[in-house]
């Protein structure tokens, strides 16, 4: 176990497109959790973990958190594109490609982007899907 802030995210549409929704977990090791529960639209899957990683990285810039971070994420997709692996070539996943690029380039501490298991992704998967719910009433009414 180190002393960096960990960060579980994820993204998931019902649908591919479909209602999509965020959950990021901040664990700042301090006994404090900060989180997101999102409902982001209708979208793709993709677009929605890129979303969690893109709406990560601003709330730490708000925060002014300066510390070592460690992205996990269930998405080998989004982590290999992320770690230069693998090319983006979907003209919808480059901007935001880029804005997170751009703040690991200009972050002072170390970042990392981690690929685990859904099954350890569970805090941020049941945020995802809690918003998705919210919304879902939120059309039904």
């Amino acid at each position: 176990m180190t002393n960096n802030i960990e960060i579980f995210s994820d993204g998931g549409a019902r649908g591919n497109p479909g209602p999509a929704a965020i959950g990021v977990v901040i664990d700042l090791k301090d006994e404090k959790k900060i989180t997101i529960s999102k409902a982001i639209g209708k979208t793709t899957n993709n677009v929605a973990e890129y979303t969690a990683v893109v709406e990560a990285t601003k709330l730490i810039k708000s925060q002014n958190i300066i510390s070592n971070i460690d992205f996990f994420l269930d998405s080998e997709l989004v982590v290999k594109q992320l770690n230069g692996v693998y090319k983006v070539k979907d003209e919808n996943l480059k901007k935001m490609y880029f804005e997170i690029k751009e703040f690991v380039v200009s972050y002072p501490k170390i970042i990392t982007f981690n690929h685990i298991r859904r099954e350890n992704n569970k805090e941020a998967d049941k945020l995802v899907n809690k918003a998705l719910d919210e919304d879902q009433l939120k059309t039904k009414s």
